[in-house]
């Protein structure tokens, strides 16, 4: 297949004939191949040369040799790989190294960097053992070269084949969230394994399958991410489709006609019995969808592994295994440079926005989707601009966030639990959970199992002093599904909860018989 980059694969290596054979060998089999900078040392424009290199190539294969880190140029070179690998392929080849070696920088390399200033020494021990935990092909110094090249060149072509998943930039907080998941992936189990990602909409939980999957993939025998799960199964003959997907990535084959749901997971049992697989099902939100993709579980090879993303934690039953990961949201740090990054193109406020900032960070508690939206809504704007928006999202939310997030309201199948949730979202927030109990089952709420089912929806949490607690965003949502059904006259809106509308309301005597007062 055609590659998004200029050059398919980069070598990164200190000059011996095993990189000459590989770079050979690379070209022989059809692969555009950039050999790094063999260890010389040079001025800025190499330097600059060498980053665009790296940021053009798909993969980079990184040759530990005893004398790799002898030299500057190459350190830097790899602490430039890593910094692109989120996107790209990173493949480490040790050539008559042993990687623990690498990652401890014992024996002759540790040696060498003694020949190095104090100051890059860390960031390049950081980086080194970074590329040691990815695992890689080890060449002991009796190997066969010859076989060991026709390995790796097995592996390229298997990484090359398949795109790596596109993720947005500015992945702040990620790396402290994923080793849990990264740690599961690699336990070594020969069971077979699944994982629920769940949390509320626009938390993060597909951005971070995604990149638990470019750093896995290639370590399974067969892979497939399966995306808009719950979109897809809107849609006419939307389940086959995703079978069908799943079966063209398992099977290294073009995508046949099929028919019918039932007859994807007869194709779809056959095709898992022999093949140690990575398998992500992202935005699953019925029973059924997991089933239709699912059902053939018990057939999996022995070491797979099954990622679900989902807005229900409930899911999966009680006696199906699995692990749960419940998705937290960023902190105040984190909020403050993500919203950054999308309103100042850098990592902290421009000066004189320090505040407002702090402010729309705070509004949008934690939620990557609103400091992603906001920030973009705000960017290049004048601080009057600012201040007037944070003044206008107190009454009214953002649109666009809001449209998001309504996909899990409109997912809620009862109007009982519909109802329940906007009582809460506009009456009860931080109310004890008996005390709404006691008040609502009077009025035909069914308040115990609505209450539940919005737990496991992720739209309220039950703290551990027994109060309910909302998402802002969440809150604010509930809030306007309300507001929009009168937004001029709030005296025909089936709630209110502002005291100062609820008083104009009763002065002008605009209230209907079904409005309730908060």
């Amino acid at each position: 297949m055609a590659s998004e980059f200029k050059s398919q694969v980069l070598l990164s290596f200190k000059g011996n004939t095993f990189a000459d054979h590989l770079y050979e060998a690379l070209a022989g089999a059809g692969f555009v191949t950039l050999r790094g900078g063999d260890g010389n040392e040079g001025g800025e424009e190499i330097k600059l040369k060498l980053q665009k290199g790296v940021e053009e190539s798909g993969i980079s294969i990184i040759i530990f040799s005893n004398d790799y880190v002898s030299s500057s140029l190459c350190l830097d070179e790899l602490v430039m790989i890593l910094n692109c690998s989120k996107r790209r392929s990173v493949l480490p080849i040790f050539y008559h190294v042993d990687p623990s070696d690498v990652r401890k920088q014992k024996g002759r390399i540790g040696e060498a960097f003694d020949r190095h200033e104090e100051a890059k020494v860390r960031k390049w021990k950081e980086a080194l053992k970074q590329v040691a935990d990815l695992g890689g092909m080890v060449l002991l110094a009796d190997g066969h070269e010859s076989k060991f090249i026709q390995k790796i060149l097995k592996v390229v072509e298997n990484k090359l084949s398949r795109p790596v998943l596109y993720i947005c930039p500015h992945l702040i907080g990620i790396e402290r969230r994923v080793e849990k998941i990264n740690s599961w992936l690699e336990d070594g189990s020969t069971d077979v394994d699944t994982l629920v990602i769940c949390g509320i909409g626009g938390i993060g939980k597909t951005t971070m399958a995604k990149y638990v999957y470019n750093l896995n993939y290639s370590k399974f025998d067969g892979s497939s991410f399966l995306s808009n799960i719950r979109e897809y199964s809107t849609h006419h003959k939307g389940l086959v489709t995703l079978q069908r997907q799943f079966l063209s990535d398992i099977c290294k084959r073009k995508k046949k006609p099929m028919f019918s749901v039932d007859e994807g997971m007869t194709e779809m049992r056959d095709a898992v019995s022999c093949k140690r697989i990575l398998l992500v099902l992202d935005d699953v939100d019925s029973r059924d969808q997991l089933d239709a993709l699912l059902e053939m579980k018990d057939l999996l090879y022995p070491g797979s592994k099954v990622i679900v993303t989902t807005r229900n934690k409930r899911l999966l039953r009680p006696f199906d295994v699995h692990k749960l990961y419940e998705f937290e949201v960023l902190n105040r740090d984190e909020s403050v440079e993500l919203l950054s990054w999308h309103a100042f193109g850098q990592d902290c406020p421009i000066k004189g926005f320090e505040a407002c900032s702090e402010q729309v960070a705070i509004h949008c508690g934690g939620l990557p989707l609103a400091l992603e939206v906001l920030g973009a809504t705000l960017a290049g704007r004048n601080i009057d601009i600012w201040r007037s928006t944070i003044q206008k999202l107190e009454t009214i939310p953002n649109h666009q966030i809001l449209k998001k997030l309504a996909i899990s309201y409109e997912s809620l199948e009862d109007d009982h639990d519909k109802n329940l949730f906007l009582h809460l979202a506009c009456f009860f927030i931080g109310k004890d959970r008996d005390l709404v109990i006691a008040i609502l089952n009077r009025c035909n709420f069914y308040t115990v199992i609505g209450i539940e089912n919005l737990v496991d929806r992720n739209f309220v949490k039950i703290s551990e002093s027994n109060r309910l607690i909302m998402h802002q965003m969440i809150r604010d949502m509930g809030r306007d599904i309300v507001r929009q059904e009168s937004p001029m006259e709030p005296g025909k809106r089936s709630r209110l909860w502002r005291s100062k509308d609820s008083y104009n309301v009763l002065i002008q005597n605009l209230v209907r018989n079904s409005v309730s007062y908060g």
